[in-house]
């Protein structure tokens, strides 16, 4: 561990922590419907689209109606992306002459996309021509992300709202979101990434002749316009199979640094909108550094981990810290930052290859998945699941005080308490069995390209990432082929939408429910006590996931390399 590296995560964390209340500021405009300086240039783009689609922006849905309608336009979006892969060899923008994707693989990609985790079975390079990128794929990377910020601002409306029957409009939600935030500020960032050296680009390919004299053909495409959305939408899909280890995702140092915060950018804004949304910030607050202390725990570890370097490799005479599968632009600390980074929001793009992680700093990616991808999460989707976290905490709280349990003003009795168990199951259940079934039958164990203890962490955290909906790899699995792509697709729309629609309902609930006032009595929700708790349920119910696994996976690997065995 260098000071250098220290200081580079101070940084990150001090510049994050500045920009928390503006952005939270911004998205507090658009919960509200408020205008903004962007509405007199994109306002009318806002109301010809309302008339085109018949849509008024003014009608409230309730919790069903407003699922029914989120449900039937990603089902829509999922199947547009279907045909758009399936029929990819006879499409335009096809430069390359590549043919469709297989119809398991173009069923994986499609509902990765459409679930915000951009699981990728495939290498982009090698198989998605231009068009599919752009149009099966980059659309997914601002509508996912514009979904999940949308269910989030319906759960802060339930929250916030007083006897009311509806919690916002889908539909405007959405649009909102989309157009006053997401796109303005990929153009910005995409031009950014344009000037650091990101192709933009419909040129499919470039040859030209390397310093060795020989002949070399470069793969291009319109990648900054892809890579804005997919970092600052916490998507992760990258355009070439190496992600932002390659030079022309993530070319700079400087890029790298602002990468990484645009990953986190607007989940810790929405901890700020939720307190402002239920009228005291300091619930926001709350919330964020709760998820700040399960960050730094992690990234301390990833990097002292990484850091130490590998045993075996020190047995042999070679010293210092764990570079296998890093880039050398960035090293140690920005690699084991990013992998930390990537994986506490529901990002999944990496600058470094988590299976070459040491068992103990690759335990951390693992491990911030299967909180629940909470730790700062996805976009709308980190707070939310948050949200869930604190509902089981205020009733362990309401047990120990004895008495109803109280949030924000709102009585949280039984209904939300099992709807937040069902919702929070989800995890656990579907990772360990979907892992089960794999590592028993002969198509899961012809996955993995390492044995033992590593090639069972890499099922794992295949089936973690998916039901998690992030997206990273232990990239030795393969996970192309019919069993994995299937498998992995069911856990992935079950991980998104078997979360939702309980959220959705509590959401409704709680909208219904009159306002009650704090008393001497109830349990305080805003200070280091209510924190620490918080944390502590985390832990516990991440945990559920963790342990039964810990053993045969990260565990068993370290105490491998310890006694000297390579994977």
């Amino acid at each position: 561990m260098t000071i250098q590296g220290w200081l580079l995560i101070a940084a990150f964390v001090g510049i994050l922590l500045a920009i928390t209340k503006p952005v939270g500021l911004w998205l507090f405009a658009l919960y509200e419907g408020r205008a903004t300086p962007l509405h007199r240039v994109l306002g009318p783009v806002e109301r010809g689209f309302y008339r085109l689609s018949g849509i008024d922006p003014k009608e409230e849905q309730g919790w069903r109606r407003y699922a029914l309608h989120m449900l039937v336009f990603n089902l829509a979006l999922l199947l547009l992306t279907y045909a758009v892969l399936r029929l990819q060899g006879l499409l335009p923008l096809n430069a390359g002459g590549l043919p469709g994707a297989s119809a398991d693989l173009a069923f994986n990609t499609a509902v990765s996309f459409t679930t915000n985790t951009n699981w990728q079975s495939y290498g982009g390079e090698s198989t998605m021509s231009n068009l599919s990128q752009m149009l099966g794929l980059a659309i997914h990377n601002f509508l996912s992300a514009a979904t999940g910020i949308a269910l989030a601002f319906a759960l802060f409306r339930g929250f916030a709202r007083r006897s009311a029957g509806g919690i916002g409009n889908f539909w405007t939600d959405v649009t909102r979101v989309t157009l006053y935030l997401l796109l303005p500020v990929c153009i910005v960032y995409a031009l950014f990434l344009i000037a650091s050296g990101v192709p933009q680009t419909l040129a499919s390919s470039v040859d030209l002749t390397t310093l060795e004299g020989a002949r070399q053909t470069l793969t291009l495409g319109p990648v900054a316009s892809q890579e804005a959305i997919k970092m600052l939408g916490t998507n992760g899909g990258g355009f070439f199979n190496a992600n932002s280890a390659h030079p022309f995702e993530n070319p700079t140092a400087l890029t790298n640094f602002v990468q990484m915060l645009s990953i986190f950018a607007i989940g810790m804004g929405l901890t700020w909108t939720f307190g402002k949304a239920v009228g005291n910030p300091r619930q926001g607050w709350a919330i964020l550094a709760a998820m700040m202390t399960l960050f730094l725990i992690g990234v301390t570890v990833a990097y002292a981990q990484e850091a130490a370097g590998n045993p075996v490799l020190h047995q042999l005479g070679a010293m210092g810290g764990n570079m296998e599968g890093k880039e050398v632009r960035f090293g140690i600390a920005a690699s084991a930052l990013f992998a930390t980074v990537t994986t506490a929001a529901s990002c999944g793009a990496v600058n470094a290859m988590h299976d070459s992680f040491t068992a103990l700093g690759g335990m951390i990616p693992l491990f911030n998945i299967q909180l629940g991808e909470v730790v700062v999460g996805g976009v709308g989707a980190g707070i939310y699941g948050f949200l869930l976290f604190a509902i089981l905490a205020v009733f362990v709280a309401g047990l120990m005080v004895g008495r109803t349990p109280e949030y924000v003003g709102k009585k949280i009795e039984s209904r939300e308490v099992k709807l937040a168990v069902l919702a929070i199951a989800v995890l656990p259940l579907t990772i360990l069995g979907l892992t089960a079934v794999a590592t028993v039958t002969q198509a899961g164990l012809a996955g993995p390209l390492n044995k033992g203890p590593h090639g069972f962490s890499e099922i794992l955290y295949a089936f973690t990432s998916a039901v998690g909906n992030n997206g990273s790899a232990f990239a030795g699995l393969t996970a192309n082929t019919p069993f994995y792509n299937g498998l992995l697709g069911v856990a992935m729309w079950i991980g998104r939408f078997f979360v939702i629609i309980p959220m959705l309902a509590i959401a409704g609930g709680l909208a219904a429910k009159r306002y009650t006032p704090e008393t001497a009595g109830s349990f305080p929700t805003t200070g280091p006590l209510w924190t620490g708790l918080l944390i502590g349920i985390v832990l516990i119910v991440g945990g559920l996931t963790f342990l039964p696994s810990l053993a045969l996976g990260p565990i068993a690997d370290h105490l491998a390399m310890v006694n000297g065995q390579l994977f």
